[in-house]
């Protein structure tokens, strides 16, 4: 197992879809199972399960990154600029797993869904979102047109 941070150990390779095998739903469970009772944007920021989707997208871990994300962007307000976020970075993750499969097409074309929705983040306001900077969302962004 490759460790990607501080709450979660992650399968030895990366997972690409069509290319190799999909991890076992049961290495998300335990933090599936702590979402019960976040249901504020605040206590979503706080989570395991946010937290662990950054060390699994920094540890080029995207697809894992994404299933960890989605959990939160589902208990977030709709048209909230925190769903916006998590959104923008579901994104960002996925993109970057095109473009390692890659897909540089696909990857592009997400991308710009990611912009959209991270920019929407954003509007009229500069002030973070769930602990994320416009700043930070942009260096996220660009990590992943470097790959």
């Amino acid at each position: 197992m490759t460790v990607a941070g501080r709450f979660l150990d992650l399968p030895p390779e990366p997972h690409f879809p069509g290319r190799n095998s999909r991890p076992d739903d049961s290495i998300f469970a335990p933090l599936k199972a702590r979402l019960v009772g976040c249901d504020t944007p605040d206590a979503l920021e706080e989570s395991a399960i946010y937290a662990a989707g950054f060390d699994a997208f920094h540890a080029g871990y995207f697809w894992e990154a994404h299933e960890l994300w989605e959990p939160v962007w589902l208990r977030l307000p709709p048209a909230s600029r925190e769903r916006h976020l998590l959104q923008g970075l579901i994104q960002l993750a996925n993109a970057a797993l095109k473009q390692g499969m890659g897909l540089g097409f696909a990857s592009e074309r997400i991308l710009r869904r990611a912009d959209t929705a991270l920019d929407a983040a954003f509007i009229g306001s500069n002030k973070p979102v769930m602990g994320i900077s416009r700043k930070n969302s942009a260096s996220l962004r660009s990590a992943v047109t470097v790959l």
